[in-house]
C-alpha cells in the first residue's frame, strides 16, 4: 500500500489521500496541535487529536499512559506499549492490519498515537460481509493468536472505504499468560493457509534474530517473559498448522461489540 485515506485538519468532512510514509512521519513526529475531543468508549482516556507536520495536519487517536485504568492482570502503564507493539508486529508480518502507531509524547504525556482510519462506525464484524473478507479475517485471527489478544470485539474490526480490514484497540495484548478472547472463531481447527504459514516462518526468523530492528524495538516495549511467550506462540502455530481452538477459560470478550 503506497497511500492511505485519512481525515485532516483542513478536511474534517471529507477524507483525503496521503502517501503512507507521510502519514507515518506525521504520527511519529508531528506536533500534537489540538485535542478535538474525548472518545467516550472504553474505560481508559482516549482522545481524538490533530497532529501537524510541515503545515499539514491529520487526525489521530491518542491514549496517554496517565489515563490508563490499572488492571490486575496487566502491569500498570503498559497498555500504550502494547498498542505500539501490535502495530510493529502487524508490520513485521507484512499484513498491515493495525493502523500506523507510535509511542511518543503528547499533550498529556507519553502515550500511543494511532492514525485515525476513515470508516463507517455502524459497520463492524457482525455487519460486514465476512465471506468477502475471508483472507483478511484469517490473517486477523492468526494475528490475534500471536499477539494473545484478550479483547478482539466485533467493534474492533473496522472496514475502510476500500474494504480493507483494520484492527484497533490492542492494549490488552502480549500477556505471558494465555488470554486469547476474540469473536473470530469461525476458522478454529481449520488448516492455516500456506501463504500465512510462509509469513509466519519469515516472522519467526526475525524473532530469532536479536539484531533485527523489529526484535530490538519489541524489547523496549514488552518484558522478557512476554517476548519469550510471543516466540512460543508462533512456533506452536507453525508446528500445529491449524487455527487455534478456544481455550478452557473465557474465550470471547464482553461486550461482543
Amino acid at each position: 500500500m503506497t497511500d492511505i485515506r485519512v481525515y485532516t485538519a483542513r478536511a474534517l468532512d471529507e477524507p483525503v489521500r496521503l502517501p503512507l510514509e507521510e502519514a507515518l512521519h506525521t504520527i511519529e513526529c508531528g506536533e500534537m496541535d489540538e485535542e478535538v475531543g474525548l472518545m467516550r468508549w472504553g474505560s481508559n482516556y482516549t482522545f481524538l487529536v490533530t497532529l501537524v507536520c510541515d503545515g499539514a495536519g491529520l487526525l489521530a487517536i491518542y491514549k496517554p499512559r496517565d489515563g490508563e485504568r490499572p488492571l490486575w492482570d496487566f502491569p500498570d502503564g503498559t497498555l500504550c506499549n502494547r498498542e505500539t507493539a501490535a502495530y510493529l508486529t502487524s508490520k513485521a508480518l507484512g499484513w498491515g492490519l493495525v493502523p500506523p502507531t507510535a509511542l511518543r509524547a503528547g499533550t498529556r504525556g507519553i502515550g500511543s498515537v494511532q492514525l485515525f482510519i476513515d470508516h463507517d462506525p455502524e459497520t463492524h464484524y457482525y455487519t460486514f460481509d465476512r465471506a468477502r473478507l475471508e483472507r483478511q479475517l484469517q490473517r486477523m485471527a492468526i494475528f490475534d493468536a500471536i499477539a494473545n489478544n484478550a479483547d478482539r470485539k466485533g467493534g474492533h474490526c473496522l472496514i475502510d472505504t476500500e474494504e480493507r480490514l483494520w484492527g484497533i484497540d490492542h492494549g490488552l495484548t502480549f500477556n505471558a499468560s494465555e488470554k486469547l478472547r476474540t469473536v473470530i472463531w469461525e476458522y478454529a481447527g481449520m488448516p492455516i493457509p500456506a501463504a500465512i504459514l510462509a509469513d509466519l516462518h519469515t516472522f519467526c526468523a526475525r524473532l530469532d534474530d536479536d539484531d533485527d530492528a523489529y526484535t530490538r524495538a519489541m524489547r523496549g516495549l514488552l518484558s522478557t517473559s512476554e517476548l519469550r511467550m510471543l516466540r512460543r506462540r508462533v512456533q506452536e502455530l507453525l508446528a500445529d498448522g491449524r487455527f487455534p481452538l478456544p481455550g478452557p477459560g473465557p474465550n470471547r470478550p464482553w461486550p461482543a461489540v
